[in-house]
């Protein structure tokens, strides 16, 4: 009941709103995608401590990925999570068997050979949604 009476007293609902991280109150379209790209590059290209000593150097060639490899990621994939950019869930790839498990390893050795990551793979979106808990102006 309290928590009930504590939801209908807030003001704001969705995100109609957004505080940015200079304080501001955005509360049109165009500021609040400000607010939230402002947020998301400061999270991103936030530099962590490592230890410069450490190399990783690599020598001789990558050994292949193993289909028994593919199998044990593909059962520890989290399932009714949304698909990415390519628009494959993991449900559609476990769904195919062995067809799709093959053509997944086809696929990540050809990139362990070639040694580059496809340019797709480098891009990702972010949906924020706020799920009703907490200050929804933060």
């Amino acid at each position: 009941m309290a928590k009930q009476t504590v939801k209908e007293r807030h003001d704001i609902t969705g995100s109609n709103c957004l505080k940015g991280v200079s304080c501001n109150v955005s509360v049109d379209d165009k500021g609040i995608k400000d607010s939230w790209k402002e947020y998301m590059e400061k999270l991103m290209n936030e530099e962590n401590e490592w230890d410069h000593g450490l190399s990783a150097e690599f020598k001789g060639p990558a050994d292949c990925i193993r289909i028994g490899e593919v199998v044990a990621a593909l059962k520890k994939m989290k399932r009714h999570k949304a698909p990415g950019l390519s628009g494959l869930s993991a449900e559609m790839i476990q769904g195919t068997e062995g067809i799709g498990t093959q053509w997944l390893l086809d696929l990540c050795n050809g990139i362990v050979k070639e040694g580059c990551i496809p340019e797709d793979w480098k891009s990702s979106v972010i949906l924020p949604i706020y799920k009703g808990k907490g200050d929804p102006m933060v």
